[in-house]
């Protein structure tokens, strides 16, 4: 679809589309010119969350706070500002202001206005009663309901005000800024001031209930914190008290340095032990036993003494380790090691005049080794039993240790909790004494009436008018898929196209008269593009002189411009044969009433006369029949051969496609065919099965003819 015709249906009902515009522009001046002045009152309320200097002692204090939070504590606001509860406190000193005072902001509806003083009173006392509990009326109470209904006819019920109330955050400043628009500048001004002071209050109360409700409550859950703190460590002292604990940590640390100092004493020990014996033995192995019973017989009362030093010596070392390796022991026993020591080498001296004294040394070196094997004996028999009494403390200790554990993270826990209660309880207290105080700015004052927006209106309303009617008629153009152009032929079927004629205005047209003198102004236009559509069918004939003329379905103009084509070849002195091949609908036999028929022409060949001043036409009787079924196609073949001999063109006004083979027949014979559509008709999806027939035929297809067109456009490249 081309945007042209578009505007060329807007073109079309351009005096339609004013008539509504005006009509709708003067509904409206005459709706909105009664309409009362519009006054404003403003107010502004200060909240103090952005205001720094309002949250001097916060322990969070953040200039910069998150914006989303700051913007859901105004919505939050703003939200309890359009509470219900709110509104209807408002609404309920409206209608008291107006009930009780001389100076009503509004006058009572027809429906109340004649109320008795009785039941004003009694409304009043319902208000003041609603007013001071806070309530709304119930709906269910037949009384009350009646009350609402009072208040939706002055305009005081919530629905009412809050479509006049608007409720804003200046910008990105501290301040909600509250409006109410109506035609009286004293109900703005007591509407705005009557709803803040009421958020405010309310506010204000429940704020402060809340915190005090919190503040008891932290406090109530500190004592109880306190208390189990107490009672933990009070359990964990008598459990101390009770076991002789007095410090687990020191204790076990103590007993296991210890159990590691005897352990390693153990292990020097029996390294010691291990090293000695083997030494002993490699000395024994050098002893001959002759020279042993000289040596023992002459160092025997030496030997008396070292055996006594060496039991004095294993006694001190027995105690020293009993001690647990106490100090003063050692130079005791390091005493005696020299007097042993003193010992073997007097024994070492009675070895002069023996000739075997080579082997002093190592009698005196086995017998220091024999002593510092027999101290390491007896040293690890003492130092096991010291182990397996530390290693005994160390185990008594283990379940002392679990349980004080035990107490000792209780009281971890108590102790975190009983913090955790106590810096909330501190925050919340110091929170309460300094939290955000609303404040009013000032009050809303009556004001001048606003700027009047009866024009704007009125103005709007033509142009949303003028904007719905070409919107409907674009719906229209859009949704209308109907042929009106050639261009738009040719687009949807993909077949050319001769040319296009108009319609004929006025009552049917009589086919034997429509050519005579008293039509010829009225046919002018008709007959100027009827001679151009000649023109292109001569172009597309070249030389041949049968033309089948048809349609897509029926009543689409075929049988007028078959005879009109007809008469304009007539009129450039062409011999001219009009037959009429639509048995089921014979439109020119009925209209023209030939003497000759198809029937009788095609059985019995006879002879056409011609006058010179008229056309031939070869008519047909109807019925069901079909050309074929008339004669056999070789002989129908030999008839139009003659035919084409007497005559310069043959016109065949052939049924429509949609009668099937009855078209077809004829098309046989034909060298051209042409089919009629009718504009403002859509190609349906049962016309592709014909349009691909006419395709089919090729070079044999000469084209569209578009009729009762309205918009006319004849060029040779629309065949194209």
């Amino acid at each position: 679809m081309e945007i042209s015709s578009y505007f060329k249906l807007l073109g079309k009902y351009k005096y339609v589309i004013i008539i509504i515009v005006l009509a709708t522009v003067t509904a409206s001046y005459f709706l909105v010119k009664n309409l009362p002045d519009e006054y404003v009152s403003h107010t502004q309320i200060a909240t103090g969350i952005v205001d720094a200097s309002s949250h001097l002692l916060d322990k969070d204090n953040n200039p910069n706070a998150q914006a989303d939070q700051i913007s859901r504590e105004f919505s939050n606001l703003m939200e309890i500002i359009k509470l219900k509860k709110l509104i209807d406190q408002v609404s309920y000193q409206l209608i008291i202001h107006d009930l009780s005072s001389n100076t009503p902001f509004r006058l009572l509806n027809h429906d109340f206005k004649n109320l008795s003083p009785a039941a004003i009173q009694h409304a009043l006392v319902v208000y003041r009663a609603k007013l001071i509990n806070g309530e709304p009326l119930s709906l269910y109470n037949k009384d009350e309901n009646g009350l609402n209904q009072l208040l939706i006819s002055m305009h005081y019920d919530e629905r009412s005000l809050r479509k006049y109330l608007e409720i804003v955050r200046d910008e990105e400043s501290d301040f909600i800024s509250v409006s109410f628009t109506s035609e009286n500048p004293q109900l703005s001004a007591f509407v705005v001031n009557t709803l803040c002071q009421e958020f405010i209050e309310y506010y204000t109360v429940n704020i402060k209930k809340n915190e005090s409700n919190a503040v008891s409550f932290l406090s109530n859950l500190l004592d109880e914190k306190r208390n189990a703190l107490t009672q933990k460590k009070a359990e964990l002292q008598d459990y101390k008290i009770k076991n002789g604990i007095l410090n687990l940590d020191d204790q076990s640390k103590s007993i296991f340095a210890q159990i590691l100092a005897y352990t390693d004493k153990k292990l020097e020990n029996e390294k010691t032990l291990s090293a000695n014996e083997g030494a002993l033995q490699n000395i024994n192995a050098k002893f001959d036993p002759k020279d042993r019973k000289y040596i023992e017989s002459t160092v025997n009362p030496y030997n008396a003494e070292i055996a006594s030093t060496q039991e004095q010596l294993h006694t001190l070392t027995d105690e020293y380790v009993h001690s647990g390796f106490n100090p003063k022991y050692k130079s005791s026993m390091d005493s005696l090691q020299s007097d042993l020591v003193s010992q073997l080498q007097k024994t070492s001296d009675k070895y002069l005049v023996n000739p075997l004294v080579g082997k002093d040394n190592l009698v005196v070196q086995k017998q220091t080794l024999e002593v510092a094997r027999d101290l390491a004996k007896y040293s690890v028999k003492s130092i096991d039993r010291e182990l397996n009494n530390l290693n005994a403390k160390f185990a008594r200790l283990v379940p002392f240790d679990a349980t004080v554990k035990t107490y000792e993270y209780d009281i971890d826990i108590a102790s975190k909790e009983y913090l955790d209660v106590l810096n909330r309880y501190n925050a919340l207290n110091l929170q309460s004494n300094f939290s955000i105080k609303l404040m009013q700015i000032e009050k809303a004052t009556p004001d001048i009436a606003q700027p009047t927006k009866k024009m704007l209106l009125i103005v709007l309303s033509g142009l949303v008018s003028l904007f719905l009617c070409l919107v409907v008629l674009f719906i229209l153009f859009y949704l209308d898929d109907s042929v009106k152009e050639p261009a738009n032929l040719v687009a949807r079927t993909q077949l050319p196209i001769l040319g296009s004629l108009n319609m004929i205005k006025g009552p049917k047209p009589d086919l034997r008269k429509l050519w005579d003198v008293e039509n010829r102004n009225k046919m002018q236009q008709f007959k100027e593009l009827l001679r151009s559509v000649r023109f292109e069918i001569d172009q597309e004939l070249k030389g041949e002189k049968v033309l089948a003329i048809t349609s897509l379905g029926k009543h689409e103009g075929k049988s007028l411009i078959a005879i009109s084509l007809a008469f304009a070849y007539s009129s450039i002195n062409k011999r001219v044969l009009l037959i009429d091949g639509n048995f089921d609908n014979p439109t020119l036999t009925r209209n023209i009433q030939p003497t000759l028929f198809i029937e009788d022409y095609f059985r019995n060949t006879s002879y056409i006369e011609r006058d010179n001043n008229k056309i031939s036409v070869l008519g047909n009787r109807g019925g069901d029949i079909t050309l074929l079924e008339i004669n056999d196609e070789k002989q129908i073949q030999n008839e139009f051969d003659v035919l084409r001999s007497r005559y310069d063109i043959i016109l065949i006004d052939l049924p429509p496609l949609d009668a099937l083979n009855k078209a077809k027949e004829w098309i046989l014979f034909a060298n051209k065919t042409v089919a009629i559509f009718e504009a403002n008709r859509s190609v349906a999806a049962s016309h592709k099965q014909y349009i691909d027939y006419l395709k089919s035929l090729n070079n044999k297809f000469g084209g569209w003819i578009l009729n009762k067109a309205t918009v006319i456009s004849v060029s040779k490249n629309s065949k194209k």
